[in-house]
């Protein structure tokens, strides 16, 4: 699971806003959830996670997870 339960709590945090006549709050939180996709996907990337990782060759696929 890594770091994406921010990204779960986020959206209940959005999704209580909406519900709840905040929609300034809800837009805010769409930004941040953007924003903690974007460092999430940097930090796995330094990491050499994901099916292009520092580990894989040009063509081909990191199989770190099994995958290729």
């Amino acid at each position: 699971m890594g770091q994406d339960w921010i990204l779960d709590v986020l959206a209940d945090l959005k999704t209580f806003a909406r519900e709840n006549g905040m929609p300034s709050l809800a837009a805010q939180l769409d930004d941040a959830s953007f924003v903690a996709q974007a460092e999430i996907a940097s930090l796995a990337e330094e990491n050499g996670i994901g099916l292009l990782g520092k580990r894989a060759a040009p063509g081909q696929v990191d199989t770190t997870f099994g995958i290729g």
